[in-house]
């Protein structure tokens, strides 16, 4: 088991530093969610986007290293490849099932107001699995069975992944300006949930 060392927080500024060492993570995370955002335009490049945010925050945790554009976009391209681009194919057509399926619920069927909430569970899972399988280092990069794993040995982990997820979709919801900035604060749940576990 190694976990990743936690960089030593400086006391002192350094010359031009205007906040401080305690604020130098939240503004990674929100360069990163800028970045992340514009990487997941495509769609089918989300997942490959997310693991590149989750390494470079863990970057910027272990080694103190700050986030760079250049930094961001050579872990993108090292984690672009034919099955990350499959993946990130599965989402449009997940989302399209899942539509077809709250139609079905919204529906005067039997038993419909049983699969509103079932669906709404099988939904979240999914993005929490998938989150999970993002902050995935070395050597399960990117594995979605690995994240399922990891998902229901760590349930913990998993609930609090799943609190993140639950609150950018209501600030999605909420305050529509911030969507652009969200990827990167669900990148860090997903990558300190991950540095937490046991596995991680």
């Amino acid at each position: 088991m190694t976990r990743t060392p936690v960089a030593v927080r400086r006391e002192r500024k350094e010359p031009g530093e205007i906040f401080g060492s305690g604020f130098s993570l939240f503004a990674d995370m929100l360069l990163v969610g800028l970045l992340t955002g514009v990487a997941c335009l495509p769609v089918v490049t989300a997942p490959a986007a997310f693991a590149a945010a989750s390494a470079s925050l863990r970057r910027a945790v272990g080694d103190g290293a700050p986030v760079t554009f250049g930094g961001y976009a050579g872990a993108l391209r090292a984690r672009l490849s034919a099955g990350t681009l499959g993946a990130g194919l599965a989402l449009p057509l997940l989302v399209v099932v899942l539509l077809a399926d709250a139609a079905v619920a919204r529906s005067a069927l039997p038993g419909a107001g049983v699969v509103a909430p079932a669906l709404a569970l099988l939904a979240l899972g999914a993005a929490v699995v998938g989150l999970r399988a993002t902050a995935l280092d070395a050597p399960h990069r990117l594995s979605v069975r690995e994240g399922l794993v990891r998902s229901v040995a760590d349930p913990r982990g998993s609930l609090l992944l799943a609190g993140a997820v639950l609150l950018t979709a209501l600030l999605a919801w909420s305050i529509p300006l911030l969507v652009p900035l969200l990827p990167g604060p669900l990148a860090f749940a997903a990558t300190v949930v991950e540095l937490r576990s046991p596995h991680g």
